[in-house]
């Protein structure tokens, strides 16, 4: 009797100790998969950086025609129509008026960039000239080194890109844009 006694014991014990590391066990896989959660939530809260649709847009400090240093990140908390353009492009030229009277009717929503090849002009001056002879209001940046429009790979004059308030990639156009375009692609009326 004693024997079987000792034995239920044990047994006891045993179970009591199987619980007992069954609960340890539980507690310590719950804490593993909330911090696996909470890593794989962390990561997917990350903005890709990139020249995709979906992409953040690569940020850049470059000139104001008056010297001024600006970022592409200054200009967030509005749509942003970011434009590669040049002087000597037609279709540049042909695509800017319209892209002063979007900017002069919607400038609390959307704010235009646009950067000038500036390492492909005579100088910056010309810049300045055609800018003041069109009187455009919107920020003009110039890109005198190349950075910028070898960045963003631009190969084609005029590129645009189409940016939300946090600077993400919405579309991209390579070629000339007109008013209904650049309208529909802002979400504008």
């Amino acid at each position: 009797m004693m024997k079987m006694g000792i034995f239920s014991q044990c047994y006891r014990i045993e179970s009591e100790v199987l619980s007992f590391m069954k609960q340890k066990l539980a507690v310590f896989l719950l804490i593993v998969l909330a911090a696996i959660a909470v890593w794989q939530w962390i990561n997917s809260q990350k903005e890709t950086v990139g020249l995709e649709i979906g992409n953040k847009a690569p940020n850049f400090e470059v000139t104001t025609l008056d010297g001024e240093k600006k970022s592409l990140s200054d200009f967030y908390g509005k749509k942003v129509l970011l434009n590669f353009w040049a002087t000597w492009c037609p279709p540049c030229k042909k695509e800017m008026p319209i892209m002063q009277k979007i900017y002069e009717k919607h400038q609390n929503e959307v704010t235009i960039v646009a950067v000038n090849f500036t390492a492909s002009e005579k100088s910056a001056k010309d810049v300045e000239n055609f800018v003041q002879q069109a009187g455009f209001t919107f920020p003009i940046l110039l890109d005198p080194k190349n950075k910028m429009n070898s960045g963003y790979k631009i190969l084609t004059y005029p590129t645009s890109f189409f940016l939300d308030e946090n600077g993400v990639i919405q579309d991209k156009v390579v070629g000339e844009l007109n008013e209904k375009t650049i309208k529909e692609k802002l979400n504008l009326k």
